[in-house]
């Protein structure tokens, strides 16, 4: 991280690591709430109301992409500089590889609080590159907190941000901290293509 000078405003934010290892322990374990969440199946309804509109017959392929990134992080100024102390703005940049090979660009807000354990973020991400061979960008919505410990984190691709080989795109994406790396699992979907 380059060397900067930090304003008065700036010194009231709260130490990056505290936040980056409040945000890892929350991101391990929201993998493993997520995961158990997916395996509940819900009961279908026996019968649909009728459709108004034209039925859609497009083919979608739904497939789970896994890898690794690497992801750096840049402390960034706030907006209102009097905000209150346990603030926070990060830039992200990220490099997959793996089944999704290409870059991460984005932003994150945050916030501490006095209690141990609870804090939150929230961030937009906008990854270029290629999903299995198919082309395109979009974008990722991360929303995360933790209260008093107990981790609840969604990190969802925004509806219609697709484009190219990956217009269409729907998914989520879970983030795994295991060894001090990172790695992701993406459940997605995509048209089929002709």
């Amino acid at each position: 991280m380059p060397t900067k000078s930090i304003t008065a405003a700036q010194t009231t934010l709260p130490n990056p690591s505290r936040i980056r290892g409040l945000l890892r322990r929350t991101a391990a374990t929201a993998a493993l709430i997520i995961t158990g969440i997916a395996a509940i199946s819900l009961p279908r309804a026996q019968t649909l109301p009728a459709l108004t509109g034209p039925v859609s017959k497009e083919t979608r392929v739904t497939t789970r992409a896994t890898g690794a990134f690497e992801v750096k992080m840049a402390r960034q100024p706030l907006v209102d500089g009097g905000a209150e102390p346990m603030l926070g703005r990060m830039s992200l940049e990220k490099t997959f590889s793996g089944d999704l090979q290409g870059t991460g660009k984005g932003e994150m807000l945050m916030a501490g609080t006095e209690t141990k354990g609870s804090a939150g973020y929230v961030a937009i991400e906008r990854v270029s590159g290629t999903l299995n061979g198919r082309a395109g960008t979009f974008v990722l919505q991360h929303t995360g907190t933790m209260n008093r410990g107990a981790p609840q984190l969604s990190v969802t691709v925004v509806p219609d941000s697709g484009t190219g080989q990956l217009s269409g795109l729907t998914g989520t994406l879970n983030i795994i901290i295991a060894g001090g790396k990172h790695s992701y699992e993406f459940d997605y979907s995509l048209p089929a293509q002709p």
